[in-house]
Parts: C-alpha cells; structure tokens; sequence
C-alpha cells in the first residue's frame, strides 16, 4: 500500500505553524509497512484540496487527510469531500453519540454548534475521536481509501493509535518496511559517502541507505522493504554489522536516542557525575543534558560564564592568562574545566569558549572557533575546532563535541584505559 499525506492549513503555508502531523503521520504509516510517496500542504480553499486528492488518488491507494474538521465557517473539508465523493451532507447519529459521550465524559451538554458537527459525508463511516469533538471520515473508493481527520495533533494522534493504524495494518497484508538509524559523530556527510562507497554498492536490492546530517551528527539510516519478514531482519542484520566495522568508533546510538541519553546513560552506570563551564554555548550543553528525565541523579549544574569577569570570580580563571592568551585559548578553557569540576564536586566537567559568531572574530581568531575541555579524574584535555560562521549552529556542534568527547573518555574507562594518556587518547 502506498500513502500520500494531505495537510489542510493557511496557517502551516504562511509559517504561523509547524507541521508536525505530517512527521509523525509519515513515521506512523513507514512503521506500519505502508511506503509514504508525498507529502502535501494546501490552503483552506475548495479548489486547491479537491486538486490534492484527484491527484494523489491518482497515483496511490491511501490518501491521510488532516484539518479543516472544525466547528467554525473557515472549516471546509466536509464541505470539500461531499463534493469530491458525490454525496449528501447527513446527519450521523453514530457520529453524535461519540461526540454526546465526549461532552458526557466531562459533565457538559452538546451546544448546537457541535451538534452539527455528527452533519457527515453520507458516504463516510465515522472514526471515533476521543479527544475532541471532530469525528474523522472513513470513505472507501475502488480499492482506494482516504481518512480524513482534525488538524489538532493529539486528537488526530489518538485516532490513528485507536483504529485507524490497526485497521490499515490488516488490509497492508503482507508487505514489511524495516528501519533502523545509526547515529554518528566526528565526520562530515561527503566523507561519511566516500568512506561507505563499498559498503553500500553491496547492498541487496531490499535495503537502501539515506544521508541526514543535522549539526554535531550525521544520521544513516537503513530501510529494508518486501514481502519476506525473517529475509529482511537478515538482510538488516547483515547491513548493520558491515556498516559498524567501518564507522564503529563514530557510532554514539541508534534510533531515537540522543548523544545526552548516551552520556547520562553512562554516568549513572559508573555512578559518576557531570558539570559544566559555558562561555559561547551559554547554558545550552546544561539544556540538552537537562533534557532528559532523571539527569539530576548525575548532573550538578552550569557554571556561565560569558563574560570575562565571571570567568575570574566564578572560575578563577587567570587575569593574566586572559591578558595574554585571550578568553578564548587552550589554557583559558583548561582552567574553566578543572574549576567547574572542583568548585561543583564533579567527577567531570565539560568547558567551552569560543566565538559563536557570525562576528567578533580578530585578525588571529575567527568567528567559528571554539575550544573545548574535559576535566575529568585522570586530569584535562583541551580541543581546538573551526566549526564556520552560523551562530546556532556553532553553538549546537559544540555541545554534542563536549559531550561526545565526556562519551569517548567513559568508553576508554570502560576498557580499562586512562582517557587522557598516550594510550587512551580521545
């Protein structure tokens, strides 16, 4: 079976809003086994949506429809798909006892406004929606289906749980699609392409392989599809483990998981904790390491210090060696890194100084370059990188650099060796 996503909404074309439903719909339906072909965003205007789905049935079986299932006037898809489907505008009496037990459930009655909102397609079959009180619309067309549900995205999230992903998981039939993310650090996505060249032209004709680079990582991800379950877990398998003997040491995960789960997954493993010393980052390795559910059982706190007083009076950084080797330098971050641990009781402490950009660079130093220390148990190691002139972004590859580099000194412990030596670098 092969999908196209239709989402209804001036409000997504014109910015005001993300259009988060059509990622999670598309995650949704590739979990499923159904292959998602396109993706559409139209505006709230009769012509351009009945356009989207005579051309999308066009080319696939299953059309997933989202807003315009309001109340007010500007609300049209009902309106849209009785004209599409040829049918009359009804009253639903199963669709009025969802939305009479919806308003039950919560000790109110249903106005008038809402009661016309059972007025359905005649030729749809209501879809319960127990978070709201837009019923979605099940119509079925020459082996070809399109569900249409509201815009608001836990209520359409809750229908698609509730029946709707089991119900098209039957008629699927057999058809699988596999996927699995690999999660990489430390190389670029054209030398990634270069170094897995071999690797991937051996690929069976089941699997194929995607590049998502987003800034600090690069994602690879492998989709296997057909017909044969156990020859696609193989197939996967033996991707996989090709794909780690070649990139194994920039593999930090898999999936969803995120460079701060990896670490705090870590920590609370050796009973170790984490603290932290921003100057260009500003708070936002804290933020990322804040995240995640749990992460004050190993994570002390942020120590920011933008300006070059704090770093002195919070730090104790040296006045001189400001002087002389500027904030942003090797022994400047070093300093920061092994005061954040002492002062924060620690076993490690991440430090960053660097300049964020897209100016304030000098003749000596330009905007994207960053230092970056690990202070840790066996004593400080300190980075140079040159990560460009985008602000956001520098600030965001520094954070996953600082903590993959906390990554890489755990493994090292795990193995047995000292991070910080000859024999142990990271």
């Amino acid at each position: 079976m092969q999908a196209g996503i239709i989402n209804i909404g001036d409000e997504i074309l014109i910015g005001q809003v993300v259009n988060t439903n059509a990622a999670w719909l598309a995650e949704q339906l590739t979990a499923t086994g159904i292959a998602v072909k396109h993706i559409k965003v139209v505006a709230d205007q009769e012509e351009a949506i009945i356009e989207s789905i005579r051309t999308s049935f066009a080319q696939l079986d299953l059309i997933l429809m989202t807003g315009g299932l309001g109340p007010t006037k500007d609300d049209i898809t009902k309106k849209v798909l009785c004209r599409f489907f040829n049918t009359p505008l009804v009253f639903n009496e199963e669709a009025f006892e969802m939305i009479r037990d919806f308003f039950a459930s919560r000790g109110m009655r249903v106005s008038a406004l809402n009661r016309q909102q059972a007025e359905l397609p005649e030729a749809c079959r209501p879809v319960q929606n127990k978070n709201g009180t837009a019923p979605g619309m099940w119509f079925d067309l020459d082996d070809k289906i399109l569900i249409a549900m509201p815009g608001v995205p836990y209520e359409m999230e809750g229908m698609m749980e509730e029946s709707i992903l089991p119900a098209l998981l039957k008629k699927n039939g057999d058809h699988h699609i596999l996927q699995k993310t690999v999660l990489t650090h430390g190389m670029g996505e054209s030398f990634l392409t270069r170094r897995l060249e071999h690797w991937e032209n051996t690929l069976p004709e089941s699997i194929s392989l995607a590049y998502l680079p987003s800034p600090g990582q690069v994602r690879l991800r492998l989709t296997a599809q057909g017909k044969e379950l156990k020859r696609l877990e193989e197939d996967m398998a033996r991707a996989l483990h090709g794909l780690t003997n070649r990139i194994e040491g920039m593999i930090f995960g898999y999936d969803k998981t995120s460079m701060q789960e990896v670490v705090g997954k870590m920590l609370l493993e050796k009973g170790q904790s984490l603290a932290t010393a921003e100057s260009c980052t500003g708070g936002y390795i804290a933020h990322l390491i804040t995240s995640i559910p749990g992460s004050s059982r190993y994570y002390k706190g942020s120590i920011i210090s933008y300006d070059n007083a704090v770093k002195q009076q919070q730090l104790n950084v040296s006045a001189s060696v400001l002087q002389t080797a500027g904030a942003v330098s090797e022994p400047v971050v070093r300093q920061m890194a092994e005061s954040g641990r002492a002062k924060l009781q620690a076993d490690w402490c991440i430090a960053t100084s660097g300049i964020a950009g897209p100016d304030g660079g000098t003749e000596g130093k330009q905007p994207g370059l960053v230092w970056i220390a690990l202070a840790g148990p066996e004593g400080t190691v300190a980075q140079e990188f040159r990560f460009g002139k985008r602000r956001l972004q520098n600030i965001q590859v520094s954070a996953i650099t600082g903590l993959n580099m906390l990554r890489k000194a755990l493994l090292l412990e795990e193995y047995g060796k000292k991070p910080f030596s000859s024999a142990g670098s990271i």
